[in-house]
């Protein structure tokens, strides 16, 4: 029985070195937000609302300015795609066209040479085959 004893107040040690250990990392994480919340709260004393308001709408205004720049600088790069695009689509277009009239140039003077060809051909007789008629004698 002694041995048991001495087992189970080695665990009783051990746990209680565990439950003091997690005692104290919880001590030392609950203490920074108190701690943010004091620098915070000295930090606010030193300031007014007027003040805070004033630095928090200068910001702000200075935030969107910049936005509203990197919009149009946004803006003219877009435009400048966009032209090199229409441009590009326009030439392509009038290469477009060229092939299509050199083609249709190229159709409509076959067309003339062939009906060129059909019509000087002299049409040659030809004989249809006479019809042969019978006659049945009825008796």
């Amino acid at each position: 029985m002694g041995k048991l004893k001495t087992y189970q107040q080695q665990i009783q040690e051990i746990v209680e070195k565990g439950i003091n250990a997690a005692e104290e990392q919880q001590k030392k994480l609950s203490a920074k937000p108190f701690e943010y919340a004091e620098k915070l709260e000295s930090s606010a004393r030193e300031y007014s609302v007027k003040s805070l308001r004033s630095r928090y709408y200068g910001y702000s205004e200075t935030l969107f300015e910049q936005l509203r720049s990197l919009n149009l600088r946004m803006g003219g790069f877009a435009a400048d795609i966009v032209s090199k695009l229409e441009k590009e689509a326009a030439e392509g277009a009038d290469e477009a066209a060229e092939v299509v009239a050199d083609a249709a140039d190229d159709v409509t003077s076959v067309a003339q040479s062939t009906k060129h060809k059909v019509n000087t051909k002299k049409p040659t007789a030809s004989k249809t085959p006479a019809k042969k008629t019978t006659t049945t004698a009825s008796a």
